[in-house]
C-alpha cells in the first residue's frame, strides 16, 4: 500500500476523510474555510497528537490560500498579497520593535526548487540600514535576509546555517520559505500555505533535510510554502480515482521517488509567485511605507 503524497494539510486532511469514510469530525483536528476578497481560504487546526498522527502534520495551524489565477499573473496581485498579509498578520502578530530573519531554502539551481531564494531577491532588507544610518532609517524595522542554499552545494545542512545566523543576529522571528508539494497539478504556483509549527527543507522535492522550528532554531519560526511540484505517482494514482479506476492507495509504481512532476512554465510561475509574497512580507514588515517608497526603495 503506497501513501498519496502531499505537504498541504487541507490536503492531508481531504486524504484521511476520504481513506477512512469519515462523516464525523475528526478527533484532534479543528478545520474551517473562508472566502476573503474572492480568495477561498481553508484553516486546519491540529490539536494534539492523535490530530498530528492521523494526518502525518506536526500540532499547529495550518492556514491554505488559494490564490486566482489574476492575483498570480494580473493586476490583482496587489489585492492578494494583501490577504496574504492579513492571513499571515492573523497568525503571528508583529510589533514594530521586533526584527524578522527571512530565510529562502532550496536550489536556486533547479527551478521547481527555488522559490524561496527568489523571495528573498524581493524582500527589503533594512537591519545594515537601521544600525548604520538611525537617523535616516531609525523608523524602519529591522529586516534581514539570507538563501541558505542546500547540502549539495554547501556541504552544510540548512537548519545549521539558518540557527548560525540567528545566534549571532538574534531575530525575533524566522520566516522560512520553501518549496513543497501538492497532490494536484491544479494547486502549482498558485496556492500559499502559512504555518506555525516551521518547516522541513527540501519536502517539495522529496529531500527531506534537518528541520526549522522554534526547537532547532529558538526563536518562533513561521513557515510560508508554495506547492511547486506533484510527486509522479500520486498524479497517476490521483488520475486513476477520478477515472473510477483502482484505490488511489494502491498502485505502485518503479522508481516513483526520483519522478516530479511540474508546470512546462515553472520559470514563469516561480518569478510570479515570488513577487506576491515579496510583496506581501514587504507590506506587512514595513506598514508604513507607501507603495511608491516600497518601489523606490526596492528598485
Amino acid at each position: 500500500m503506497r501513501s498519496i503524497r502531499t505537504d498541504l494539510a487541507v490536503e492531508a486532511r481531504e486524504l484521511y476523510e476520504q481513506s477512512s469514510g469519515a462523516l464525523t469530525r475528526l478527533e484532534g483536528v479543528e478545520a474551517y474555510d473562508k472566502t476573503e476578497d474572492g480568495i477561498k481560504i481553508s484553516a486546519v487546526k491540529i490539536l494534539n497528537e492523535k490530530g498530528a498522527e492521523a494526518l502525518g502534520k506536526p500540532e499547529g495551524t495550518y492556514i491554505t490560500l488559494f490564490i486566482p489565477r489574476d492575483g498570480v499573473y494580473g493586476e490583482e496581485m496587489k489585492r492578494c498579497a494583501e490577504t496574504l498579509k492579513k492571513e499571515i498578520n492573523g497568525m503571528y502578530k508583529i510589533s514594530q520593535k521586533q526584527s524578522i530573519f527571512v530565510a529562502g531554502l532550496g536550489n536556486p539551481r533547479i527551478t521547481p526548487d527555488a522559490i524561496g531564494t527568489e523571495v528573498v531577491r524581493k524582500i527589503m532588507v533594512t537591519r545594515h540600514l537601521k544600525s548604520g544610518l538611525p537617523e535616516q532609517f531609525g523608523a524602519l524595522r529591522s529586516v534581514s535576509a539570507f538563501s541558505a542554499g542546500v547540502l549539495g552545494t554547501t556541504g552544510i545542512e540548512s537548519a545549521e546555517i539558518i540557527r548560525a545566523i540567528a545566534d549571532k543576529t538574534a531575530p525575533d522571528l524566522i520566516i522560512a520559505v520553501d518549496a513543497l508539494a501538492s497532490r494536484h497539478t491544479s494547486g502549482l504556483c498558485c496556492t500559499v500555505q502559512i504555518a506555525d509549527t516551521g518547516i522541513v527543507p527540501g519536502s517539495g522535492i522529496g529531500n527531506k533535510r534537518a528541520a526549522i522550528n522554534k526547537e532547532t532554531m529558538g526563536v518562533d519560526v513561521l513557515a510560508i510554502g508554495v506547492p511547486t511540484v506533484v510527486d509522479a505517482a500520486t498524479l497517476a494514482a490521483d488520475l486513476l480515482e477520478k477515472a473510477g479506476g483502482r484505490d488511489a492507495e494502491e498502485p505502485e509504481f518503479t522508481d516513483s521517488s526520483v519522478m516530479m512532476v511540474t508546470p512546462r512554465d515553472i520559470d514563469a510561475r516561480i518569478e510570479n509567485m515570488a513577487k506576491l509574497i515579496g510583496l506581501s512580507l514587504n507590506m506587512l514588515l514595513q506598514p508604513d511605507l507607501s507603495d511608491e517608497e516600497l518601489a523606490f526603495l526596492l528598485d
